[in-house]
């Protein structure tokens, strides 16, 4: 008798895997499958402060998702890995994400990873969102990849029209950080900055992890500069600012979203207070989704998130609008549905800001010029989209 039932019990999974492979599976248990969703980002090294928030807004907004029922009835399922702020380990878990055959990869946030990684998701065909802001990442073809930052020839020449016509300086010095995201920030502000009449009198390089900044503030100050503008990561602006007041720096500070994320500000204390930036996302700015957003945040997490909570929590909205907009699970369909797709706060009040997505996986929204002061943001001017699909 145990061995007939054991027998029955053989051929009913049989059949019942028979069944899901033939597309016959009742609703009900269909709807138990769940979307997995890979995710890769910064848990260590240099990234850890960027991947480690976007991580953390990818997950609030999973349990977010899910409480209300998920997408298409399905529950999400995330696969979180460590990409070590290493571009080959990021690689190597991006293989490891195709073969699990996840339906979309969330990161690495680190431009120089997700230059290497995205070959791998692009192979499969398999949607790639990433805060990775190297203008190289979206020029080359890549039909799969999708920003939730601007990209650097975007936020570059709002930053040197300020510095140019807003804080009246004729000439600039630039600290910045000698990696892809760097050298890629650098690149597009110098011609930016030569676009709007900047002389940049100083063009200092700094490494990855550097501790020491008292060389590249030296030269700055040499130079006698205008303005200066820091593009590092954000440990190394922290650095950089307090040895800036440390030196008695006096003039205008100001970078990107970098400089100012709140990691930075607790990070550099009063040497924060000043400086300004333009910055994409702000969980400062004068918007009651995204300070709703901001509590959410701190409630789960019991710290404040910046910039990199907000891309991480915004991707898995942009997703969810896409696959809902397809009406399927359809990688293929979803990555094609992307381009060009306007998401409204409205109807997807996750995305935080009105959003559209273009042909290359660029976005564009608001932005916000920000300065920071008694230690967090406060935005200054609100700066229009460029532009509005209908």
């Amino acid at each position: 008798m145990h061995r007939n039932t054991l027998l029955r019990g053989l051929l009913a999974g049989v059949a019942t895997a028979a069944m899901a492979t033939a597309g016959l599976m009742p609703l009900a248990a269909q709807a138990q499958q769940a979307i997995k969703i890979a995710v890769l980002q910064e848990l260590s090294g240099a990234g850890a402060t960027a991947g480690t928030n976007a991580k953390n807004g990818i997950e609030l907004a999973v349990k977010e998702i899910n409480a209300a029922g998920g997408i298409l009835g399905k529950k999400i399922e995330t696969m979180v890995t460590d990409t070590q702020s290493n571009p080959g380990v990021a690689k190597g878990l991006a293989t490891k994400a195709v073969d699990d055959e996840v339906f979309a990869v969330l990161g690495p946030t680190f431009s120089g990873s997700v230059l290497v990684s995205m070959a791998e998701t692009r192979r499969a065909r398999i949607p790639n969102f990433t805060g990775g802001e190297a203008a190289t990442i979206t020029q080359q073809g890549n039909p799969y990849i999708f920003r939730t930052s601007f990209t650097q020839t975007t936020a570059m020449p709002k930053l040197a029209r300020y510095i140019a016509r807003g804080l009246k300086a004729k000439t600039v010095a630039v600290i910045y950080v000698n990696n892809d995201f760097g050298k890629g920030g650098r690149d597009a502000f110098v011609k930016a900055a030569d676009a709007n009449g900047l002389k940049v009198v100083a063009d200092i390089s700094s490494e990855s992890g550097q501790v020491d900044f008292a060389a590249p503030v030296l030269k700055a100050k040499q130079s006698d500069a205008d303005v200066l503008f820091v593009y590092t990561n954000e440990e190394e602006s922290a650095r950089a600012l307090r040895e800036l007041r440390k030196q008695g720096w006096t003039k205008p500070i100001i970078g990107e979203t970098t400089l100012v994320g709140q990691k930075v500000i607790d990070l550099a204390g009063e040497a924060a207070n000043g400086v300004s930036a333009h910055v994409g996302l702000t969980v400062d700015a004068p918007s009651p989704v995204i300070q709703g957003f901001k509590a959410r945040f701190e409630k789960e997490y019991r710290y404040v998130s910046d910039h990199n909570g907000m891309k991480g929590y915004t991707s898995v909205f942009m997703l969810k609008a896409a696959i809902e907009k397809v009406g399927k699970l359809d990688r293929e369909a979803v990555a094609k549905a992307l381009h060009g797709l306007t998401i409204a706060v409205a109807s997807q009040p996750g995305v935080l800001m009105d959003v559209t997505i273009d042909e290359n996986g660029d976005l564009d929204r608001e932005s916000y010029l920000v300065e920071v002061k008694g230690g967090k943001q406060v935005v200054k001017e609100t700066l229009p989209a460029l532009g509005k699909k209908s």
